[in-house]
């Protein structure tokens, strides 16, 4: 495991993946007045879409919400 060295790319690529998602679908299609908006519309977008109703392949095409409750059934 490479955790913590530096130049693994495939580290991280999670991460990147979660950032460049929040890019493409929210931050590049909009114009922001002002930076607190942005904060405001990336809190609502992981709180109320990400997590809640966008469908992750990596999760059987299941939000993490579905995911969650299945596991715990």
């Amino acid at each position: 495991m490479s955790v913590g060295r530096t130049g693994q790319c495939w580290d991280n690529a999670l991460a990147e993946s979660f950032f460049a998602t929040i890019k493409r679908e929210l931050l590049h299609t909009n114009t922001w007045p002002s930076r607190a908006a942005a904060r405001t519309a990336i809190f609502d977008f992981i709180e109320s879409w990400y997590n809640l109703h966008r469908l992750h392949s990596s999760l059987g095409y299941r939000s993490p919400a579905e995911y969650k409750t299945a596991l715990a059934a």
